[in-house]
């Protein structure tokens, strides 16, 4: 028996079959194809969600700004593609630039692609779209406040931005509270400006500001300061979006000594510029991105040989002094060490940023678990005992006898988790130091509270920019006194038909009035198009995948110094695609759920049913039509069709 196309190992080659041996529908195929003249089953042309945007938190349209840079769907006017793909990126995340760096991407590991070759680069195309917003000096429209509401937004991170810019565009002036000098939260705060460099940073948070009537309020700590029942008398709506700052401490017998600090504030430390060395024998235990974060800036630091006790880095980190940064100079490597409890293959960590760290010359211990940390008649850390494990199904690590060993440290990290600080606020407590919320991210039992970010639950970038999103539009709802609707199923942004047409001057015509069946011939309607992106997710199995021939992934090259390189090296890592690199790679994507005109349909129709729509009546998801006068249902369109977007569904 043939392997089907849709089963075939990745490395083989695909076949233009769709079917196995023995698997077919009619027992004289060829005679129904072209004796028959009518049938009960002609083409509908279905727009899904592609997996990549199913796969996306912050539901970015990714197969939106993908075929715009690749051409097929074209802006309007003169405006640019890139242009055109930001304003399409940006309807869902403000943070081209930022997520193009140092999103973990789970749109790649969703993508189709994998199952032909190697997922398209999704992150490598949205830093080109980002950084060339910047540099073009793209800003987002203003529009007029449709009310005099106001929303105080508490935190502002990535949530309380992109709740501000998501409210914005609805028509809401806000003000941003928080306790920082400056914005950006985690993306300034914890993750190292040589990941996310701060120009790029700063533009994006400049471009939400510069849309006006968002006010700004920095080193105000609401709790304090301010207190919840002030805020409910000045605003007609609060968004909590504190995200977690406190990192916890090693839950072992010596885990509170003064130089066990924990990852959060280490990484607070040095890129707010008071840290500028570390330690010499520094051990990180995690295992995530932040333990890698950790460990890369413990290597770029390097320790100081005789470094004076009052400017050891723990009394830094706990904020009691700051370093001077001349002593840079003085500096040398520093041996630094990160424990994971799960093996690599299991770490949580980004396998890139995994593999970065180990050339950079940090020593990864896997499969191990903190006993106790040792330490000297003063209290401070000697050394942390560890053994290896293994880890139950609840994630819970079980000690393997007799593996105990100790392993030299002066300064231990801990990076095994993040909570909230809710001082002041214990009303909003759930007694986890987070904060609980609806599907619609209403604070439960609050009316006119809402939260988003870290403080639900701490997770990605991108997921704190999401939840943001959906929680301004509850918010919209809420101000105008309207019913929380239930969100969909595939809850991201869409492409919407219509909007298209109307943008392309070829929306239906109005006030059509003659009596039909069909609406084939008619103006007043779009005849043979389904929209079902929110609640269904174009599969695998629905692609046309013999269609694609392998094709190498346009990688971006990284700076990553070797470990005798790695002192002082604070350059950013990863070098941008070139525009003919990012078109390139952009085309590799295979467009799943929406037609991209590759011309299948029209080459294979044995009928000759389906044609090109006219040229100044296409555009994207109306690039062809059916003439079910000649449609005999034989479904070969739909076989042949790369992108699933053609079912066998329209009556005839």
């Amino acid at each position: 028996m043939t392997t089907p196309w849709s089963k075939t190992q990745k490395g083989e080659a695909h076949t233009l079959r769709k079917y196995t041996d023995g698997d077919f529908k009619w027992n004289q195929w060829t005679q129904q194809i072209f004796n028959e003249d009518t049938s009960h089953k002609c083409p509908t042309y279905v727009n899904r969600t592609p997996p990549c945007q199913g796969s996306c938190p912050s539901g970015e349209d990714i197969r939106g700004w993908l075929l715009i840079a690749r051409g097929i769907e074209k802006p309007p006017g003169d405006m640019t593609w890139q242009e055109y793909a930001f304003r399409r990126s940006t309807d869902a995340n403000p943070f081209p630039s930022q997520m193009g760096r140092v999103c973990p991407a789970p749109c790649e590991a969703g993508c189709n692609r994998n199952e032909v070759d190697d997922f398209v680069g999704i992150n490598a195309v949205e830093q080109y779209i980002g950084d060339t917003a910047t540099e073009n000096g793209f800003t987002f429209d203003s529009p007029p406040l449709k009310s005099d509401k106001r929303v105080a937004i508490i935190g502002g991170g990535p949530a309380g931005l992109a709740a501000a810019y998501q409210l914005r565009r609805k028509g809401y002036a806000s003000t941003i509270f928080d306790d920082h000098d400056a914005l950006g939260g985690m993306m300034r705060f914890g993750i190292p400006g040589y990941r996310t460099p701060r120009e790029q940073l700063d533009a994006e948070i400049n471009r939400i500001l510069d849309m006006g009537d968002i006010n700004v309020q920095l080193g105000v700590r609401v709790g304090e300061q301010i207190s919840i029942e002030q805020l409910e008398s000045d605003y007609d709506a609060v968004l909590w979006a504190l995200g977690c700052q406190s990192g916890r401490a090693l839950p072992v017998e010596g885990g509170d000594a003064p130089n066990c600090v924990s990852g959060v504030k280490f990484l607070e430390a040095f890129n707010t510029g008071k840290l500028h060395v570390a330690s010499d024998k520094v051990v990180c235990v995690g295992g995530g991105d932040t333990s890698i974060d950790v460990v890369s800036v413990a290597r770029r630091l390097g320790k100081i040989n005789k470094l004076n006790a009052r400017e050891r880095p723990e009394l830094v980190v706990h904020g009691y002094v700051a370093h001077d940064s001349a002593m840079a100079a003085s500096r040398s490597g520093a041996d630094v060490t990160l424990t994971s409890l799960l093996p690599r293959t299991a770490m949580t960590a980004a396998e890139h940023e995994v593999h970065d760290a180990l050339t950079e010359g940090v020593t990864i211990l896997n499969g191990v678990v903190p006993v106790r940390v040792v330490t000297d008649e003063s209290g401070r850390a000697t050394g942390i005992v560890l053994a290896d494990c293994t880890v139950d199904k609840d994630g819970r690590p079980e000690i393997i006898e007799g593996t105990e060993r100790e392993l030299e440290a002066d300064l231990i990290v801990s990076a095994i988790g993040q909570g909230g600080n809710l001082a002041g606020l214990e009303a909003l407590d759930n007694g986890r130091g987070l904060i609980d919320s609806d599907a619609l991210y209403q604070v439960k039992d609050r009316p006119g509270h809402f939260v988003a970010g870290d403080i639900i639950r701490p997770h990605l970038l991108t997921t704190a920019i999401g939840q943001a999103s959906v929680a301004a539009n509850t918010i919209d709802l809420y101000l105008q006194d309207k019913p929380v609707n239930k969100r969909p199923k595939v809850d991201v942004h869409h492409f919407n038909l219509l909007q298209k047409l109307e943008e392309s001057n070829l929306a239906p015509a109005k006030n059509i009035t003659e009596q039909s069946w069909g609406t084939d011939q008619s103006e007043g309607a779009v005849h043979n198009y389904e929209d079902r992106s929110s609640h269904e997710i174009a599969a695998a199995d629905e692609l046309f995948l013999g269609h694609w021939k392998e094709e190498e992934r346009y990688k971006r090259d990284e700076r990553v110094p070797k470990a005798e390189q790695v002192l002082g090296h604070f350059e950013e890592r990863i070098v941008r695609l070139t525009e003919e690199q990012v078109v390139a790679e952009a085309n590799r994507c295979m467009s799943c759920g929406m037609c991209f005109e590759c011309d299948n349909c029209v080459i294979y129709c044995p009928q000759d049913a389906i044609f090109r729509v006219k040229k100044d009546k296409s555009t994207t998801g109306r690039y062809v039509d059916t003439d079910y006068n000649k449609c005999i249902g034989c479904h070969v369109c739909a076989d042949v069709c790369p992108s699933g977007y053609i079912d066998m569904g329209m009556g005839h």
